[in-house]
Protein backbone atom coordinates (compact mmCIF):
# COMPACT_ATOMS: atom_id res chain seq x y z
CA UNK A 1 0.00 0.00 0.00
CA UNK A 2 2.47 2.32 1.10
CA UNK A 3 5.10 1.82 -2.25
CA UNK A 4 2.00 2.19 -4.32
CA UNK A 5 1.46 5.74 -2.18
CA UNK A 6 4.96 6.89 -3.10
CA UNK A 7 5.35 6.05 -6.52
CA UNK A 8 1.90 7.85 -7.53
CA UNK A 9 3.10 10.83 -5.63
CA UNK A 10 6.46 10.66 -6.85
CA UNK A 11 5.36 10.58 -10.66
CA UNK A 12 2.90 13.74 -9.95
CA UNK A 13 5.58 15.66 -7.78
CA UNK A 14 7.25 15.11 -10.85
CA UNK A 15 5.03 15.93 -13.66
CA UNK A 16 1.86 17.77 -11.62
CA UNK A 17 -0.11 16.30 -14.57
CA UNK A 18 -3.16 15.48 -12.98
CA UNK A 19 -3.37 18.75 -10.25
CA UNK A 20 -2.30 20.98 -12.71
CA UNK A 21 -5.25 19.37 -15.16
CA UNK A 22 -7.67 19.56 -12.31
CA UNK A 23 -6.90 22.97 -11.23
CA UNK A 24 -7.13 24.65 -14.48
CA UNK A 25 -10.42 22.91 -15.05
CA UNK A 26 -11.74 24.18 -11.26
CA UNK A 27 -11.19 27.56 -12.64
CA UNK A 28 -12.50 27.54 -15.90
CA UNK A 29 -15.82 25.99 -13.99
CA UNK A 30 -15.34 28.87 -11.41
CA UNK A 31 -15.08 31.89 -14.18
CA UNK A 32 -18.23 30.24 -15.80
CA UNK A 33 -20.38 30.86 -12.52
CA UNK A 34 -18.37 34.34 -11.84
CA UNK A 35 -19.78 35.21 -15.12
CA UNK A 36 -23.01 33.67 -15.38
CA UNK A 37 -24.86 34.45 -12.27
CA UNK A 38 -25.69 37.16 -10.23
CA UNK A 39 -23.06 39.10 -8.03
CA UNK A 40 -24.99 39.79 -5.56
CA UNK A 41 -25.73 35.96 -4.79
CA UNK A 42 -21.87 34.93 -5.59
CA UNK A 43 -20.93 36.88 -2.25
CA UNK A 44 -22.77 35.59 0.00
CA UNK A 45 -21.01 32.40 1.37
CA UNK A 46 -23.79 30.30 1.52
CA UNK A 47 -23.37 29.37 -1.86
CA UNK A 48 -20.04 29.23 -1.64
CA UNK A 49 -20.52 24.91 -0.49
CA UNK A 50 -22.30 23.86 -3.21
CA UNK A 51 -19.89 25.56 -6.03
CA UNK A 52 -17.19 24.09 -4.17
CA UNK A 53 -18.26 20.76 -4.65
CA UNK A 54 -19.95 21.49 -7.89
CA UNK A 55 -16.74 22.38 -9.42
CA UNK A 56 -14.59 19.68 -7.32
CA UNK A 57 -17.45 16.79 -8.80
CA UNK A 58 -16.35 17.48 -12.48
CA UNK A 59 -12.60 18.87 -11.77
CA UNK A 60 -11.97 15.35 -9.24
CA UNK A 61 -13.28 13.20 -11.55
CA UNK A 62 -11.15 14.20 -14.30
CA UNK A 63 -8.31 13.29 -11.86
CA UNK A 64 -9.06 10.08 -10.90
CA UNK A 65 -10.53 9.47 -14.36
CA UNK A 66 -6.85 8.81 -14.78
CA UNK A 67 -5.66 7.11 -12.09
CA UNK A 68 -4.69 3.72 -13.32
CA UNK A 69 -4.04 5.32 -17.08
CA UNK A 70 -0.21 5.12 -16.21
CA UNK A 71 -0.33 1.60 -15.28
CA UNK A 72 -2.63 0.66 -18.60
CA UNK A 73 -0.38 2.84 -20.80
CA UNK A 74 2.67 1.28 -19.86
CA UNK A 75 1.43 -2.45 -19.60
CA UNK A 76 2.17 -2.56 -15.95
CA UNK A 77 -1.82 -3.71 -15.10
CA UNK A 78 -0.91 -7.72 -15.44
CA UNK A 79 2.31 -6.83 -13.14
CA UNK A 80 -0.02 -4.93 -10.38
CA UNK A 81 -2.15 -8.49 -10.75
CA UNK A 82 0.82 -10.82 -10.69
CA UNK A 83 1.95 -9.08 -7.31
CA UNK A 84 2.06 -11.29 -4.46
CA UNK A 85 0.37 -8.91 -2.29
CA UNK A 86 -3.37 -8.29 -1.24
CA UNK A 87 -5.05 -6.77 -4.19
CA UNK A 88 -6.94 -4.50 -1.45
CA UNK A 89 -3.57 -2.65 -0.11
CA UNK A 90 -3.03 -1.66 -4.35
CA UNK A 91 -6.63 0.02 -4.22
CA UNK A 92 -5.75 1.49 -0.54
CA UNK A 93 -2.49 3.02 -1.72
CA UNK A 94 -4.17 4.34 -4.84
CA UNK A 95 -7.28 5.68 -2.66
CA UNK A 96 -4.54 8.05 -0.26
CA UNK A 97 -2.76 9.30 -3.27
CA UNK A 98 -6.05 10.30 -4.80
CA UNK A 99 -7.09 11.81 -1.85
CA UNK A 100 -4.09 13.69 -1.45
CA UNK A 101 -4.53 15.18 -4.51
CA UNK A 102 -7.62 15.76 -4.33
CA UNK A 103 -7.14 17.43 -0.76
CA UNK A 104 -4.52 19.62 -2.57
CA UNK A 105 -6.68 20.71 -5.38
CA UNK A 106 -9.56 21.88 -2.80
CA UNK A 107 -6.81 23.75 -0.82
CA UNK A 108 -5.97 25.52 -3.55
CA UNK A 109 -9.49 25.68 -5.22
CA UNK A 110 -11.13 27.32 -1.73
CA UNK A 111 -9.10 30.32 -1.90
CA UNK A 112 -9.34 31.01 -5.79
CA UNK A 113 -13.04 30.41 -5.93
CA UNK A 114 -13.59 33.52 -2.47
CA UNK A 115 -11.01 35.88 -4.93
CA UNK A 116 -12.66 35.73 -8.33
CA UNK A 117 -16.42 35.15 -7.03
CA UNK A 118 -15.83 37.92 -4.54
CA UNK A 119 -17.37 36.48 -1.56
CA UNK A 120 -17.48 38.28 1.16
CA UNK A 121 -18.55 37.35 5.59
CA UNK A 122 -17.13 34.05 5.84
CA UNK A 123 -16.73 32.74 8.79
CA UNK A 124 -14.70 29.18 9.07
CA UNK A 125 -14.64 26.89 11.35
CA UNK A 126 -13.20 23.97 12.29
CA UNK A 127 -16.28 22.91 10.20
CA UNK A 128 -14.65 23.29 7.11
CA UNK A 129 -11.64 20.80 7.32
CA UNK A 130 -13.68 18.26 8.37
CA UNK A 131 -16.26 18.24 5.82
CA UNK A 132 -14.04 18.86 3.02
CA UNK A 133 -11.58 15.64 4.24
CA UNK A 134 -14.54 13.12 5.09
CA UNK A 135 -16.16 14.52 1.66
CA UNK A 136 -12.79 13.60 -0.82
CA UNK A 137 -12.53 10.93 0.99
CA UNK A 138 -15.90 8.97 -0.23
CA UNK A 139 -14.97 10.55 -3.67
CA UNK A 140 -11.44 9.12 -3.80
CA UNK A 141 -13.18 5.70 -2.60
CA UNK A 142 -15.50 5.64 -5.19
CA UNK A 143 -13.86 7.33 -7.88
CA UNK A 144 -11.06 4.82 -7.44
CA UNK A 145 -12.65 1.60 -7.72
CA UNK A 146 -14.24 3.17 -11.07
CA UNK A 147 -11.56 4.50 -12.15
CA UNK A 148 -10.32 0.65 -12.32
CA UNK A 149 -13.25 -0.77 -13.83
CA UNK A 150 -13.35 2.07 -16.46
CA UNK A 151 -9.55 2.16 -17.45
CA UNK A 152 -9.67 -0.75 -19.41
CA UNK A 153 -12.57 0.83 -21.95
CA UNK A 154 -12.46 2.91 -24.31
CA UNK A 155 -15.21 5.22 -23.62
CA UNK A 156 -13.67 5.70 -19.89
CA UNK A 157 -14.07 9.32 -20.06
CA UNK A 158 -17.91 9.18 -20.80
CA UNK A 159 -17.76 5.36 -18.80
CA UNK A 160 -16.78 7.52 -15.07
CA UNK A 161 -19.22 9.87 -14.86
CA UNK A 162 -21.79 7.83 -15.92
CA UNK A 163 -20.77 5.55 -12.84
CA UNK A 164 -19.82 7.77 -10.28
CA UNK A 165 -21.93 10.48 -10.15
CA UNK A 166 -25.30 8.84 -9.33
CA UNK A 167 -23.57 7.12 -6.15
CA UNK A 168 -22.13 10.46 -5.32
CA UNK A 169 -24.91 12.59 -4.79
CA UNK A 170 -25.64 11.43 -1.43
CA UNK A 171 -22.41 12.42 -0.28
CA UNK A 172 -22.41 16.05 -2.58
CA UNK A 173 -25.11 16.59 -0.82
CA UNK A 174 -23.80 15.93 2.73
CA UNK A 175 -20.75 17.41 1.87
CA UNK A 176 -22.13 20.59 0.52
CA UNK A 177 -24.22 21.33 3.62
CA UNK A 178 -21.67 20.63 5.76
CA UNK A 179 -18.80 23.01 4.01
CA UNK A 180 -21.31 25.34 4.36
CA UNK A 181 -21.86 25.60 7.95
CA UNK A 182 -17.99 25.54 7.89
CA UNK A 183 -17.82 28.71 5.80
CA UNK A 184 -20.66 30.08 7.63
CA UNK A 185 -19.75 29.28 11.34
CA UNK A 186 -22.71 27.40 12.10
CA UNK A 187 -22.19 24.97 15.46
CA UNK A 188 -21.69 21.67 15.47
CA UNK A 189 -25.19 20.52 16.13
CA UNK A 190 -26.82 22.16 13.30
CA UNK A 191 -24.79 19.46 10.88
CA UNK A 192 -24.25 16.57 12.81
CA UNK A 193 -26.30 14.21 11.16
CA UNK A 194 -24.84 15.14 7.77
CA UNK A 195 -21.16 14.63 9.12
CA UNK A 196 -22.62 11.20 10.61
CA UNK A 197 -23.98 10.30 7.47
CA UNK A 198 -20.65 11.29 5.77
CA UNK A 199 -18.80 8.85 7.68
CA UNK A 200 -21.01 5.90 6.90
CA UNK A 201 -20.97 6.61 3.21
CA UNK A 202 -16.44 6.61 3.58
CA UNK A 203 -16.72 3.61 5.73
CA UNK A 204 -19.48 1.81 3.19
CA UNK A 205 -17.57 2.62 -0.06
CA UNK A 206 -13.78 2.35 1.28
CA UNK A 207 -14.60 -0.99 2.59
CA UNK A 208 -16.47 -2.37 -0.45
CA UNK A 209 -13.53 -1.39 -2.64
CA UNK A 210 -11.55 -2.97 -0.51
CA UNK A 211 -13.44 -5.75 -0.88
CA UNK A 212 -14.33 -5.79 -4.69
CA UNK A 213 -10.68 -4.62 -5.94
CA UNK A 214 -9.24 -8.02 -6.43
CA UNK A 215 -12.21 -8.85 -8.62
CA UNK A 216 -11.68 -5.69 -11.18
CA UNK A 217 -8.09 -6.67 -10.75
CA UNK A 218 -8.78 -9.81 -12.39
CA UNK A 219 -10.82 -8.34 -15.29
Amino acid sequence: MWQILRKDLRIEWRTGEILSSMLLLSILITLVFAFTLEPSRLRGPEFLGGLLWATLLFSGTLALNRSFLLEREAGAWTALALCPIDRGSIYLGKLLANLVVLLLGAAVLLPLMVLLLGTRDLQPNLLLPASLILGLIGFAAIGTLFSAMASGTRAREVLMPLLTFPLLAPLLIAAARTTTAGLTGEPLEAVQSWLLLLGAFDLVFAVAGWLFFDYVLED
